[in-house]
């Protein structure tokens, strides 16, 4: 996302993005904006010898031009974004990701001097400025911790209150808990305005299938969690991930910590037959919606489980396991290994 704006301001954007293991991050949709937007661009795939890059050079200011996304990409849109609203005459970008961090970038880019319309829509049309200028913005809560801690309180049979949420953002999660059993109570809050949301798990969870996919659909960021959650519920749940090919790892620390998940490859499709009993035990997580799910699912288990790999959870959530605390968890962060006391000696 630091390629957008690189490119806009200043003609000349190279990065080598990173992230998360869970299948393929296409960059090519980033370039083919740039490039519509009159950018030499490129990306390329990460191999064994060259990491994945994305690189953009304009010589001259850009130029607004109608750009169709193959895929709905969230970063692909918001990058595009960045770097239209500087760009001469109008954008237009048609098939948009529509989630709502979209509609609040462009909140704050209209405030700071932009002239964007329809963003949160598949469609949105930018007319390019001149300059930016500061502006002051409030970021919209965070809708995947949100709702991370609503299935914590469901998994736990808890009753808790989720404050500063917008109950508009969650509606794929709030269906598909209140197909599960789970009561959830929304005040009447605006339209897109944060709110309170109760969550409260009275009985036993039934089965659900949940299918993974773009906004305003179930999230993707949200499909590890709630595998864990449909670990405890009756019946055989099925999860299919249809946003990243390989969002799966999770399945094998749940199954350490008792869950029955039987994962489909080919399909992309997790099997889970519940109601598992769940058990402690050392688990590790390597990515940050696999360490949420393993918490959540040690939440509900006899004994004492320990999640190797929690740093990975703390680049997604603020303080995650404090959090949990304060609801009544019994939860700690652990400190990490110390590094050996003698350092490394290298022959010459």
């Amino acid at each position: 996302l630091v390629a957008g704006p690189l490119l806009a301001r200043g003609g000349d954007a190279r990065c080598r993005p990173g992230g998360d293991k869970i299948g393929e991050r296409r960059l090519d949709i980033h370039a083919y904006g740039f490039a519509r937007l009159g950018a030499e661009a490129e990306a390329g795939a990460e191999t064994p010898d060259s990491p994945q890059h994305l690189r953009a050079r304009a010589a001259r200011r850009l130029r607004g031009a109608p750009i169709l996304l193959d895929y709905p990409t969230v970063s692909g849109t918001e990058n595009i974004i960045m770097a239209a609203v500087l760009a001469e005459g109008r954008t237009e970008i048609i098939n948009a990701a529509t989630e709502p961090e979209i509609a609040d970038l462009a909140r704050l880019l209209n405030a700071m001097g932009a002239r964007i319309s329809g963003a949160g829509a598949q469609t949105v049309v930018i007319d390019g400025v001149d300059r930016l200028r500061g502006a002051r913005h409030r970021l919209i809560p965070d809708r995947i911790e949100a709702g991370t801690l609503a299935i914590a309180a469901a998994i736990t049979g808890g009753d808790v209150a989720i404050e500063n949420a917008v109950p508009a953002h969650l509606t794929a999660l709030r269906a598909k808990l209140a197909e599960m059993g789970v009561s959830l109570e929304a005040d009447a809050a605006p339209p897109g305005r944060p709110g309170r949301i109760r969550v409260h798990a009275p009985g036993p969870l039934r089965k659900a299938d949940v299918q993974a996919v773009p906004y305003p659909g179930f999230p993707t960021d949200l499909q590890a969690p709630m595998t864990a959650l449909l670990a405890r519920a009756a019946g055989e749940s099925s999860v299919q991930e249809r946003v990243f090919e390989d969002r799966v790892s999770h399945a094998d620390g749940l199954r350490r910590l008792g869950a029955r998940v039987h994962v489909d490859q080919a399909r992309n499709v997790l099997k889970i037959t519940g109601p598992a009993e769940l058990h402690g035990a050392e688990v590790a997580a390597d990515d940050i919606r696999a360490a949420a799910a393993l918490i959540i699912a040690g939440l509900a288990a006899s004994g004492a489980t320990e999640v190797q790999g929690v740093r990975h959870a703390e680049r997604g959530y603020e303080d995650l396991p404090g959090k949990l605390a304060a609801l009544g968890a019994d939860i700690a962060r652990l400190p990490a290994a110390p590094l050996p006391r003698d350092p490394l000696t290298l022959a010459p």
